[in-house]
């Protein structure tokens, strides 16, 4: 997501992008929430095929695909790709030829049950709105075209934005810093005015740090020791609520050293 703090100068700012974002009250997603994802297709598996202990195991299967995914839109669809998971991991677990029919019937209810669980809290969306009175907004996020949409529809987010772009329908995606370019002219601003914010140090950092943006703040959450090679962002945040507050220090702080 960015803002822009004054009309006249910008704050990318990412704290909802990908999966781990567009989830849960707490506006996060953990381990936990990933379980409520599967709990519609654990009990399909058990109770309609007799799949007892093995429909969880089929399930952490596809979350080790999911978190290897690579995706090539001009190859195949998401839907293919992610079907392919679910007909791989019964495949791998069950034996026997592959079921197509039956990873589309698990598939479709995974991403049904996942698209149900996505909500903004509202502790943020009026975060967002206090904060639009006074800046611009962007919501930035990488990913496949389709399966982003789907969350920004599901989570009901885009009106508490100005823009909303989708790594998938760019040429290049975070941390490229073509795409924070691309953000910027259409807001309006200059790199040098936004700051970057989110809670992924590889693509939301390293891409700000790459487009020379004003600064980069990180979401740390769960207070993570990042590794020795990981980038540096300018400043650290546990929360998407501390923002209010702390982007007016750095506003204060860039006013008084000019």
């Amino acid at each position: 997501m960015r803002l822009c703090l004054k009309k006249n100068k910008s704050v990318e700012f990412n704290p909802i992008i990908g999966d781990s974002q567009f989830r849960s009250s707490k506006y996060e997603m953990d381990i936990d929430e990933k379980k409520l994802d599967e709990l519609g297709v654990i009990k399909l598996l058990q109770s309609k095929y007799h799949y007892k202990e093995d429909a969880e195991i089929i399930c952490d299967k596809v979350q080790v695909k999911l978190s290897k995914e690579c995706f090539h839109p001009y190859n195949i669809c998401i839907t293919d790709l992610r079907t392919s998971h679910w007909e791989e991991a019964i495949q791998e677990t069950k034996g026997g030829a592959a079921n197509r029919k039956l990873a589309e019937e698990c598939y479709f209810l995974w991403k049904s049950t996942r698209l149900q669980h996505m909500t903004l809290a509202e502790d943020v969306k009026a975060m967002l709105t206090e904060l639009r009175k006074e800046v611009r907004l962007l919501l930035l996020t990488n990913g496949d075209r389709q399966t982003q949409r789907e969350k920004i529809e599901a989570c009901a987010c885009q009106s508490y934005f100005d823009a909303v772009v989708v790594g998938g329908e760019q040429r290049e995606e975070k941390p490229a810093p073509s795409i924070f370019y691309y953000c910027c002219n259409l807001l309006g601003v200059q790199p040098g005015d936004c700051v970057m914010v989110g809670d992924t140090l590889e693509t939301d950092i390293q891409g700000g740090l790459n487009a020379g943006l004003k600064a980069t703040v990180w979401i740390n959450k769960n207070g993570i020791v990042p590794l020795k090679s990981s980038p540096v962002p300018h400043y650290i945040v546990s929360s998407v609520l501390e923002l209010p507050t702390f982007l007016q220090s750095i506003d204060h702080k860039v006013s008084m050293s000019t």
